[in-house]
């Protein structure tokens, strides 16, 4: 390779846990029925002060059938992402050799560790007043890089390790470092992605900022709204994805099947506020990506919003998509068919790229009755998916602390 050339990087494999289903196939099936995962969660009601009630579980997930030996430092969000990344390996078709080889690495993250852990060790160490009864695995499941170091402990990664723990960007970044890991050249093969568990925490955790959606609690049909008027709050989700993502010539050498390219990747920071998001930053983002790529917004067919449904959020996501791509290109969430899945959203939402460019279809934002007249005018997809055969997709996430992505995958030529 000559010095700055530019190595292609192909997604080559992808797995899934999700509130719409486990697998590129189901997921696709579900986005085009436009079908949703948003339950009530009756068990909230014992939890004080909280309003919110809707939530979107991951149903029917086997977490049971990987060996303790390999499972005793992980919690449920660890569980999920071997669960993914279990089946994106073998949707890869990888031998264990290339998996444990030192040219693949591996970038995963989630908003932090396991919650339902973390509720285990405090109950018992505050009953306790000490430390008396706590397991010496308690701290692994809950650490902040669980997910990376659980994953690669299971698998036998012996490359790069970069845990992204970025908040609602934790996903997308552990796409777009091992993107940028492959095409400089530092690894051929990174498994990419992210996860969450669903736990009370999560809910209460926005609901005190007044951010949760409460007004539908016993409708879950109708929350989320992303970009309606009537939109009250976010819903959160659980899942895990997992993409595997390879240098061209590697997945030509063994006769790979691919799905997409990743072309482009640009994250930055908003560098103003913790939780109040800005248009220029993610603007930015949008710019370093299609710069990256090298291509211009006109090439832009579709954009997969973050589109969380909070009141500022939103609108600050439209005025930077108008400003950066304009009105002409798509533009939806799927957070109203899977909820906000949080860690695992930026990896999700780029599984789900791979399905409208394999089957031809781009998928609607639920709920989205009448948009809000604050957001900008927008090719809005409103009601139903169409069909319509996309051939560069950005998927743009946004996070606590104004960190910015925005990822632009390609269909495969």
């Amino acid at each position: 390779m000559s010095a700055g050339a530019r190595r292609r990087v192909v997604i080559t494999g992808v797995g899934m846990a999700s509130p719409i289903g486990h697998s590129l196939d189901a997921v696709s099936l579900a986005l085009q029925k436009n079908q949703h995962g948003i339950v009530h969660m009756p068990q909230w009601d014992s939890i004080n002060e909280m309003a919110t009630r809707l939530a979107a579980p991951a149903p029917n997930v086997d977490l049971a059938q990987y060996p303790r030996k390999k499972t005793r430092t992980m919690g449920r969000v660890a569980l999920l992402a071997t669960f993914a990344t279990d089946r994106a390996i073998a949707d890869a078709g990888l031998s264990e050799d290339i998996v444990r080889s030192p040219r693949t690495g591996l970038a995963y993250g989630s908003t932090h560790g396991s919650s339902s852990a973390l509720e285990e060790f405090s109950r018992k160490l505050f009953a306790n007043n000490g430390f008396a009864g706590l397991a010496s695995t308690a701290y692994l499941k809950i650490m902040s890089h669980t997910c990376a170091a659980n994953l690669a402990q299971c698998f036998g990664i012996t490359g790069r390790i970069v845990p992204s723990i970025a908040a609602c960007a934790s996903g997308s970044q552990g796409v777009g470092f091992g993107y940028e890991t492959i095409r400089h050249g530092l690894q051929d093969l990174m498994l990419c992605g992210g996860a969450e568990e669903l736990h009370f925490v999560h809910a209460g955790v926005f609901d005190v900022m007044y951010a949760t959606s409460s007004k539908f609690n016993d409708r879950p049909d109708l929350s989320p709204r992303p970009f309606d008027a009537a939109r009250d709050g976010l819903v959160v989700g659980e899942g895990a994805g997992t993409l595997v993502l390879e240098e061209y010539e590697h997945a030509k050498r063994r006769g790979a099947r691919i799905y997409a390219e990743v072309v482009g990747f640009g994250t930055n920071c908003d560098g103003t506020h913790v939780t109040s998001p800005s248009a220029v930053g993610m603007g930015d983002a949008m710019r370093l990506a299609l710069q990256d790529a090298g291509v211009s917004a006109e090439r832009v067919d579709y954009v997969n919003a973050h589109g969380t449904a909070t009141e500022l959020g939103d609108i600050t996501e439209t005025i930077a998509t108008r400003e950066v791509i304009g009105e002409r290109t798509w533009f939806s969430s799927t957070k109203g068919h899977t909820a906000h899945t949080l860690g695992a959203c930026g990896a999700l939402e780029a599984i789900f790229a791979c399905a409208s460019l394999r089957d031809g279809f781009l998928p609607c934002t639920r709920n989205l009755d009448e948009v809000d007249s604050r957001c900008a005018p927008l090719r809005y997809l409103k009601h139903e998916p169409v069909a319509v055969k996309p051939n560069l997709i950005m998927s743009n996430n946004f996070a606590f602390g104004g960190i910015n992505t925005s990822l632009l995958i390609q269909r495969f030529s």
